[in-house]
């Protein structure tokens, strides 16, 4: 009868072990990303222009990137087609958490949708105004006096109560002080509003004194014709180009996609430019699979020094064709450079 118990005592454990390996394979976190195509998201779906939906056939979409925090099962499917890995040193960058990554993402899209009403208004003749907010946190070195109390993603908006223009005015109000001087910072986080004093620092590559952070502008919007983008759920720069060739098309009650559903990526400068993005290949993966007869893809310049480093590096439109014809799709691709080149395409689409 022992005998018996000990058997089925055994059994029980031989189930049981590989059950086990299988549960902590699947939850136990690792320091490190999978990669993988992400979505196609309709952009009437977020996008509102003088309070009023895009109603046309069919759609411009925006394509995203899936990134997972990986186990040691989901590590291996790195291995599997248009996925990659990536550490979370490399994926974090300059960040010191995730907290500050989604900062600076958010940044990023908030920067992007301005950059991308600007263009879109400009193009169309419509009238808009910037709004200067202050100065944008984008880095803090770790020997900085207020790296305590700082985090990516703050907005600075006055020194010793004073405040600026533009991040160059703020600039020279820092240089004229001295090295350990204290420093009033009101900033804003969360919607709220804080004040911290701390003495400068003197920045190694210049011997001049400074809070030790990097910035940019922090700037946004006004239209006298009201628009709204719903973009909770996206991170980064991407979308901007994207945005821009919808906002353009509501504004001028234009149908330029002329029934075809066109997905694309970019990030997208004041003048126009359309700036290269990662994981393009990705992208058309997800934009083929969401039905997409069309995908822009920026046709980037690369520089003469990066391709002398990264050799193999070749531009976005040619890396997205590269993975249209792995993937055996007959979706378009077409190079821009230029958001007119764009709208140029779509004139003569039919």
């Amino acid at each position: 009868m022992n005998l018996m118990k000990k058997i089925k005592n055994a059994k029980s454990i031989i189930w049981f072990v590989p059950i086990l390996i299988i549960i902590l394979g699947l939850v136990i976190p690792l320091p490190y990303y999978i990669e993988a195509p992400g979505s196609a998201v309709r952009l009437s779906e977020l996008i509102k222009v003088n309070k009023r939906t895009d109603d046309n056939l069919g759609s411009f979409m925006l394509t995203t990137v899936s990134i997972r925090k990986a186990t040691p099962l989901i590590y291996f499917t790195k291995y599997l087609p248009f996925r990659e890995g990536v550490t979370e040193k490399e994926y974090l960058g300059m960040s010191k958490s995730s907290e500050e990554y989604a900062n600076l993402q958010q940044y990023y899209m908030d920067s992007s949708i301005n950059t991308a009403i600007e263009v879109a208004y400009k193009t169309a003749k419509e009238s808009y105004k910037l709004i200067y907010n202050g100065i944008y946190v984008m880095s803090i070195l770790p020997k900085s006096n207020f790296s305590e109390e700082l985090l990516v993603g703050d907005t600075i908006m006055a020194l010793d109560g004073k405040k600026f223009k533009s991040s160059t005015e703020f600039i020279d109000y820092v240089k004229n002080k001295n090295i350990g001087q204290e420093i009033v910072v009101t900033y804003k986080r969360n919607g709220k509003i804080k004040t911290i004093s701390a003495p400068l620092m003197e920045i190694e590559e210049n011997k001049l004194p400074g809070l030790g952070i990097s910035l940019v502008d922090h700037t946004s919007i006004e239209t006298d014709i009201p628009v709204s983008i719903k973009s909770d759920e996206i991170g980064g720069p991407s979308a901007g180009f994207m945005f821009s060739l919808q906002i353009y098309t509501q504004l001028t009650e234009q149908d330029l996609r002329n029934g075809h559903e066109i997905a694309g990526t970019g990030t997208i400068s004041t003048d126009g430019t359309i700036g290269r993005i990662g994981g393009i290949d990705k992208k058309v993966v997800a934009a083929s699979k969401e039905g997409a007869t069309i995908f822009f893809a920026p046709d980037d310049g690369i520089n003469p020094v990066v391709k002398k480093k990264y050799p193999s590096i070749q531009s976005n439109y040619k890396e997205a064709l590269k993975a249209a014809k792995k993937i055996d799709t007959d979706m378009k691709i077409i190079p821009v450079k230029q958001f007119q080149d764009a709208i140029d395409y779509l004139n003569q689409l039919k």
